[in-house]
Order: structure tokens, then C-alpha cells, then sequence
């Protein structure tokens, strides 16, 4: 799975982790994300994501 990393802030999201603090578990793929899923840093939606290559 890839990891995807905001253009705003520089979070990397990494599927291996997930993000449990807003409850998406380990194993999730970016494309999978809730649609109201925001980056834990900066607030910003998936659609300023980009794929880390």
C-alpha cells in the first residue's frame, strides 16, 4: 500500500498505521479514507494528498 504525504503540512499518512485517533485502523489504504476524513495536522481534506513516490 501507499503512503501519502500533505501538501499543506508534510504529514505522511501511512496506511500501515492508519490513523486511530480518528478511529481509521491500521491497514486502511488512502483510497479507502473515510470521505470526511481530514489530515490530523492541518485540517485539510485527501484531495491535498499526494502520492509519496
Amino acid at each position: 500500500m501507499d503512503s501519502y504525504i500533505c501538501k499543506v503540512c508534510g504529514y505522511i499518512y501511512d496506511p500501515e498505521v492508519g490513523d486511530p485517533d480518528a478511529g481509521v485502523n491500521p491497514g486502511t489504504a488512502f483510497e479507502d479514507l473515510p470521505k470526511d476524513w481530514l489530515c490530523p495536522l492541518c485540517g485539510v481534506g485527501t484531495e491535498e494528498f499526494e502520492k509519496v513516490e
